[in-house]
């Protein structure tokens, strides 16, 4: 398809790039053109080019496109616990509450589960997520069926998976030009043996693959951790060779000194979940200083049974005002820096590189930012409105992959919504024996 988008503001994440007044041209999936409003109109009368014959064009009156958000650390069909074991501590959480449940899924379950949460996602802007849970291939499915750009990675541990099938599923969703890209991991190291742990750091050096996983993410994981191998999380999976390709870590509130040396070391990433952590009482990362340190920051709502809602909003929101709270400094995180962990930062994190701003042969991976909407205004910066005032309401439309999937409220995905949250809640209440809905 040959879309026109005109009219709009354009916030292209591209370094040193301020927001300027032009249009994007969109063909198939890529970005075919991008300029601002004089540039177009000089550079159209000088080439005396013939009209594009357009399938679609949108007046974007004056509202903001940007790269859509990178959601990066999901587990989407958790869709079925929200609001379901709430208010418990995280190890109280997992086992008694989640866990049991979890072990009720079928694969179908997943698939219809995962499309609930893709609805959020498009509601939110995010046009990518990082997703892990029990059964990546259903997940995969249901990002394809609707379109929804995806990096799985390997939720391995003692009870669900195996070292041979997460080495099939790395082989068989890392296809050149796919929605789906996959990402080697395991869930934490206190869900895993040794043995296992061995089983992955020898599978990242067969692919020298980047390897990611939870990590640090309450005081108990990393205590129970020093009293079983002697040292904390970060610093007994890298003895174990486990990031000696790089990769990262989702959460890492409670990191060390030494921690956070090894981390810059490897060339690890952080992908912080605040409003998960808030909830569970896990604690408040250290993001000034990962930055400081130039250790590349993302960020990810968590799934929806630890967090609720999937709002990357609210998560952008969250960084820089708990940062500004527990530096005592306001001006330890700025807003722009957080956008960028939002857009820029979760798409390099999650190997999607083509997804990571607009420009010219980038994905067409595009959100419309409802500016005129009382929040959005006054406009004396785009990015600082984005992060302290913005909401979800303020998304007009996702496009993903040259695809507008949702728009002034409206999904375009081929299947009635209504129909999809009947069929969610009956599955919900075969496994939890009703029990959710008291």
């Amino acid at each position: 398809m040959n879309i026109r988008l005109y009219n709009a503001l354009i916030l292209t994440m591209e370094p040193d790039s301020p927001v300027f007044a032009g249009e994007i041209w969109v063909k198939n999936d890529k970005i075919a053109y991008i300029a601002n409003r004089d540039e177009l109109s000089e550079q159209w009368n000088k080439l005396n080019v013939p009209r594009i014959k357009w399938d679609l064009e949108l007046d974007c009156k004056g509202n903001l496109l940007m790269p859509g958000f990178k959601d990066a650390h999901t587990h989407s069909a958790m869709t079925f616990l929200r609001s379901f074991a709430d208010d418990l501590p995280l190890q109280e959480w997992l086992n008694d509450k989640v866990f049991p449940m979890e072990a009720k899924l079928t694969a179908d379950d997943i698939y219809d589960f995962t499309r609930l949460a893709i609805l959020e996602y498009l509601t939110s802007g995010i046009t990518s997520i990082f997703d892990m849970y029990l059964n990546p291939d259903a997940v995969a499915e249901a990002c394809l069926d609707i379109g929804m750009r995806c990096c799985l990675v390997g939720g391995l541990n003692n009870f669900t998976s195996s070292i041979h099938q997460m080495e099939d599923e790395f082989l068989k969703w890392n296809k050149t030009g796919s929605l789906i890209n996959y990402q080697l991991g395991f869930h934490a190291e206190y869900t895993c043996s040794k043995e296992l742990l061995c089983g992955v750091s020898e599978l990242a050096h067969h692919y020298k693959a980047p390897v990611y996983t939870h990590m640090s993410e309450n005081i108990r994981e990393v205590e129970d951790c020093k009293k079983r191998n002697g040292v904390t999380p970060v610093t007994y999976l890298d003895s174990l060779g486990v990031f000696d390709f790089g990769g990262g870590g989702f959460h890492c509130v409670h990191v060390t000194e030494q921690d956070m040396n090894l981390m810059q070391m490897r060339r690890l990433s952080v992908v912080t979940n605040p409003a998960s952590n808030l909830k569970l009482a896990s604690g408040i990362a250290p993001i000034a200083e990962f930055v400081k340190r130039k250790i590349p920051v993302a960020i990810g709502t968590d799934g929806p049974a630890s967090n609720n809602c999937l709002d990357m909003f609210r998560e952008m929101f969250l960084v820089t005002a708990l940062s500004k709270y527990r530096e005592d400094d306001a001006a330890s995180m700025d807003a722009l820096n957080v956008l960028c962990m939002a857009t820029t930062q979760g798409a390099r994190v999650m190997n999607q590189n083509k997804c990571d701003s607009l420009a010219v042969g980038k994905c067409a991976d595009i959100i419309m930012i409802d500016m005129h909407q009382p929040n959005m205004q006054p406009v004396h910066n785009i990015s600082k409105n984005l992060v302290y005032s913005g909401s979800k309401s303020n998304i007009k439309m996702t496009m993903i992959g040259g695809k507008v999937l949702y728009l002034d409220g409206h999904f375009n995905i081929g299947e009635d919504v209504e129909y999809l949250y009947k069929k969610c809640n009956a599955i919900v209440k075969r496994i939890c024996n009703s029990t959710f809905l008291k």
